[in-house]
């Protein structure tokens, strides 16, 4: 599928890296030919008219547990970050060959190769043929790598190939089978709980690595009060670190958790209402750099069990960019800002020509109507699971075009 004739998008609000303005947006052959208040329509164009609407960059999901193309289109997501927690796991070439060819024409799944044999922290698997085959990162997967000695290798090694490591900070020591975070509301559920200073010391180590190897360590989610302030201080000495979350951390605290619902049953776990804050703060003052949907639809075979029992994880693509808009209407950040965390960073860190609306760059474009209402109904969203955290919440912003390299795509 490749675009046929030119297509020029008139009359939205455009974001770009300066802000948002009035402008129109020229497509041509799968790449952004022109934006700009001048830019017009040529005659054999195709045109759009967006008058009234935000028109964005296609989101660029960094780090998801499964490729669902529906619910990826409804939420305005043209790329998505697979990490290697597949069924092989991602720690061959052939895999990620494999995965790097899916989705294609209309979503372009990036895969995020598994930094060690069967992801079990002992062995490293083999980066650069993985990188070859079409991997944009390496990922330590859901878990930790404990052995200190195998972190530093993988990172001298991703650092040589100028690939990022995408790495989960949760002691595991520490964190265990826990399923919440420690404190009054673990106790009052009895609930199998961990210290939040799981996290902590895992940033802890994996900061003063990435500083001895000189290596691009993104954390995938940092959700505590005293991570962040590692990230602050470490971002202030130069070292090449970034951090992501996703909504549920910024949104929820483990009140949630109150009613044993597992669809708040998720790693790390929710935490106190002053973490969540703390949260909101760092994306407020730049601390956090992505904010990622983390999608993880999970069946009832996962979820219908007790809260201890069940798998962590949430179905959260259709509902990343209204979470984010949400940030907006409370002037948590700017509209700029919010699609530097869904789509120009992600883009950066996988090192994609996409996530910005500028001449050059890839043609992946939403049109948005930012203030559209709409309700989270689990039992008509598009997700192959419907375990969303966000269950009959209203909502505002709904994607009402998608365009990938040029073409529309259905949602």
């Amino acid at each position: 599928m490749k675009q046929s004739r030119p297509l020029t998008i008139t009359g939205g609000n455009t974001v770009t890296p300066s802000g948002v303005t009035k402008a129109t947006i020229r497509l041509v052959d799968g790449l952004i030919d022109a934006v700009g208040p001048d830019v017009a329509a040529q005659e054999g164009d195709e045109v759009l008219d967006a008058s009234g609407k935000l028109v964005a960059p296609g989101l660029v999901d960094f780090g998801v547990f499964a490729v669902d193309k529906p619910a990826f289109h409804f939420g305005g997501i043209t790329r998505a970050a697979l990490m290697p927690d597949q069924s092989p796991p991602l720690d061959y070439p052939s895999r990620v060959a494999y995965v790097a060819k899916s989705g294609k024409p209309d979503l372009w799944v990036h895969p995020l190769a598994a930094a060690t044999r069967g992801l079990e922290g002992v062995e490293l698997a083999e980066i650069a043929m993985m990188r070859d085959a079409g991997a944009r990162g390496v990922a330590t997967g859901r878990r930790w790598i404990a052995d200190s000695g195998v972190m530093l290798r993988l990172l001298q090694y991703a650092a040589m190939l100028d690939l990022v490591v995408v790495a989960h900070p949760e002691d595991g020591g520490l964190a265990g089978e826990a399923a919440a975070t420690a404190g009054e509301i673990a106790t009052r559920l009895g609930l199998p709980s961990a210290p939040s200073e799981a996290e902590t010391l895992a940033l802890a180590r994996d900061i003063a690595l990435a500083e001895m190897s000189g290596a691009r360590v993104h954390f995938r989610q940092v959700t505590t009060q005293a991570g962040f302030d590692l990230i602050r201080a470490v971002k202030g000495r130069g070292v090449k670190v970034t951090c992501g979350i996703t909504p549920a951390h910024f949104m929820l605290s483990d009140l949630a958790t109150a009613d044993f619902r597992t669809f708040t049953r998720l790693s790390p776990p929710l935490r106190c209402e002053a973490d969540r804050q703390a949260a909101r703060a760092a994306i407020g003052d730049g601390t956090v750099d992505v904010i990622a949907s983390g999608h993880d639809p999970r069946g009832p075979e996962d979820k219908r069990l007790p809260f201890a029992d069940a798998a962590p994880g949430m179905a959260g693509a259709e509902t990343l960019l209204a979470m984010v808009l949400n940030l907006v209407r409370e002037e948590v950040i700017d509209m700029r800002r919010a699609f530097d965390l869904l789509a120009a960073t992600p883009a950066a860190l996988l090192g994609v020509p996409a996530g910005v609306l500028e001449a050059g760059r890839e043609a992946d474009v939403a049109v948005i109507e930012p203030d559209a209402p709409w309700f989270v109904d689990r039992t008509k969203m598009e997700a192959t699971a419907d375990n969303t955290p966000f269950d009959r919440q209203g909502v505002q912003g709904r994607v009402r075009a998608l365009i990938k390299g040029g073409v529309q795509v259905e949602i």
